[in-house]
């Protein structure tokens, strides 16, 4: 009896609960009933003769059995995704559909640009790219939601394969008439003396701008803040003196399209970030997925 429930609804109900923490909020990404939800939760824990969840009065946690579960029925989707795409691969790279999660720098035009170039060979894969916080592609990788992620920096965490490490070192970002653009390289000690446009505490940038900061004994003036990463080189394009910081790798179309200059910083913090491409532990990607996490690495390998 119990294994025909979990081939059913009530597991992908019971996975959207654990996903959303709430019957509620489950129900409105699946676009049915609470009650509907509630029901198949309760088919599954009367078939199991188990309780899934601890229910509390802001939501519902999986307890050890529900955990487990969660796995299981996490694995089982993706071997299900893995053999459909094989089975596609059969005909060769002729389709598939790779879910790319990445920082914002990257998703303006960097990675939306190989996913172009990797098309031209290979057009009938589907691509969906989500833009997220570092901390939630780790997340999205490990929990299946995402194929691939690209982030920043990220601190290692169980349950996730990196497949790359790359430099990526942070540049000063001005106006072509700044009184500095004419330097090959700076110093932090330089650029705080202008007005900056920066990103928000939590980022990378930041945090190491301060670490560096800190150590120097030196202060800047915050002209300008956003959580919107491509504002703040728009800011300082406007001119008035303003510099913001933006990564290597992402400052290509920006330079193409403002009246910008990108200058390497001499400061050791500003160039010990690294870009990362992940992929969940353990886990065999379908043909797509494999094929573009490759052409991914050598397209950054190849960046310099």
């Amino acid at each position: 009896m119990a294994f025909r429930a979990l081939q059913e609804t009530a597991v992908r109900y019971f996975l959207e609960v654990v996903k959303t923490g709430s019957v509620k909020e489950a129900a409105l990404k699946l676009n049915v009933a609470p009650s509907a939800v509630s029901r198949q939760v309760a088919r599954l824990e009367r078939e199991l003769d188990t309780l899934l969840f601890e229910r509390h009065a802001r939501g519902m946690v999986p307890n050890a059995a529900g955990e487990l579960l969660a796995a299981h029925a996490k694995r089982a989707q993706q071997d299900i995704e893995r053999v459909a795409n094989d089975i596609a691969g059969l005909r060769g790279l002729r389709s598939g559909h790779v879910r790319v999660a990445s920082t914002e720098g990257f998703a303006f035009d960097f990675i939306p640009t190989l996913i172009a170039r990797f098309r031209r060979k290979h057009d009938g894969i589907r691509f969906h790219l989500d833009v997220c916080s570092p901390a939630d592609i780790s997340r999205r990788v490990r929990d299946g939601e995402s194929d691939v992620g690209i982030t920043l920096s990220a601190v290692p965490e169980p349950g996730i394969e990196i497949e790359l490490r790359h430099p990526s070192p942070i540049l000063a970002v001005m106006a072509k008439d700044h009184p500095l653009a004419v330097q090959r390289q700076l110093s932090l000690r330089q650029v705080v003396a202008y007005p900056l446009g920066l990103p928000l505490e939590d980022s990378s940038i930041r945090r190491l701008l301060d670490a560096s900061c800190t150590r120097q004994g030196l202060r800047y003036d915050l002209a300008m803040s956003s959580n919107h990463a491509n504002a703040l080189p728009s800011f300082a394009a406007a001119g008035g003196g303003s510099i913001a910081f933006y990564g290597a790798l992402s400052m290509r179309a920006l330079l193409q399209g403002k009246a910008l200059v990108a200058i390497p910083l001499k400061d050791r913090e500003m160039n010990e970030r690294h870009l990362e491409i992940e992929t969940m532990a353990g886990r065999v990607l379908p043909d797509a997925g494999r094929a573009f996490v490759r052409y991914l690495v050598e397209a950054v390998r190849a960046s310099g």
